[in-house]
């Protein structure tokens, strides 16, 4: 299945439905409203397995409403955590091997479909760059979870932009050291188009990841290039602190793609098998950046993706 939050109407209290192929379907009628959207949808997570049945005879027989009538938001508005993991892909052997490592990133700074990333009104920062990612929704409580038990603590999966501040090149600012501030900006967390449950992927480390500005392809990966994959990731995270249902495990992204993002750009992400949306993009200081992608001093070499990739794989396809 695949959970969204929805809007009907301008103004309209935010709806839980289900993306189908039919149309968005309004499954307000049988699960529990919380007191927030963020806690309808943790809800949902918690009480899922008395809630399928229901739900898959909904997706079946109910009236559904065209997706061109609503405006989808952010499935998960505010998690109570997003954990993202550094780097996290081997790029094609282009590098050492690096330890499983992550920041937490601002869950204020969620977005969704359709939102506009607004690059600060803050000088210091030398840019602003995407990363696409595939980012794992969390069942919980789940603490020290092993990697075998990985699914125990896995909802499903939606799609993350990782927006990030940079200093010179591709560093992260502020810094050095860096303290991963520059990914916590309002807006810098777009998150959607909705959460497909863990039974509609068989394997996460085998998903297709795409990225578009202004209708140029960037990010172009498949997730089998992931250093350490769910599983770890699951028990590296959870070793720390308990995951609680609704939080947000951002699995890094393959850096081969990456490029600026500047005022009046379109961007879409797209994980086949989970969704697309897009944003616009605004910035108030109307800056400037060489366009494409990032080919500076400390960028990847990006042309190993059509030695190690085959055509197949690399396909622009539409989703």
């Amino acid at each position: 299945m695949k959970l969204v939050l929805f809007e009907s109407a301008p103004g309209q209290a935010p709806t839980p439905g289900l993306l189908t192929d039919r149309g968005i379907v309004d499954i307000s009628a049988v699960v529990e409203l919380g007191a927030t959207p963020q806690a309808t949808m943790v809800s949902i997570i918690d009480r899922f397995d008395d809630l399928r049945l229901p739900l898959e005879r909904l997706a079946a027989t109910a009236t559904a409403l065209d997706l061109a009538s609503v405006r989808l938001l952010a499935p998960l508005p505010r998690p109570g955590k997003i954990l993202a993991c550094i780097g996290n892909y081997w790029e094609h052997a282009q590098r050492e091997a690096k330890a499983l490592n992550m920041f937490m990133k601002n869950p204020d700074a969620v977005v969704g479909p359709g939102d506009t990333i607004c690059l600060p009104n803050y000088t210091v920062p030398s840019s602003f760059m995407h990363e696409a990612e595939l980012a794992v929704v969390v069942k919980g409580p789940a603490k020290e979870v092993p990697r075998d038990r990985w699914r125990d603590a896995v909802f499903g999966y939606t799609c993350l932009i990782d927006v990030t501040a940079r200093g010179e090149g591709r560093f992260t600012w502020p810094g050095p050291p860096m303290s991963w501030l520059g990914k916590s900006f309002d807006t810098f967390a777009p998150i959607g188009p909705c959460i497909v449950t863990a039974d509609e992927i068989p394997d996460p480390s085998q998903l297709h990841v795409q990225f578009w500005n202004d209708g140029e392809l960037r990010h172009n990966y498949t997730t089998d290039d992931m250093e350490h994959p769910v599983p770890e990731i699951v028990e590296f995270a959870s070793q720390v602190m308990t995951l609680r249902s609704g939080d947000v495990l951002s699995c890094g992204t393959n850096h081969e793609g990456l490029g600026f993002l500047q005022d009046g750009e379109t961007v879409e992400i797209c994980i086949h098998g989970i969704g697309r949306m897009s944003l616009k993009v605004h910035d108030p200081l109307k800056r400037k950046w060489e366009r494409g992608v990032y080919m500076g001093h400390d960028s990847t070499h990006h042309d190993a993706v059509r030695r190690h990739r085959p055509e197949a794989v690399l396909r622009d396809s539409s989703q």
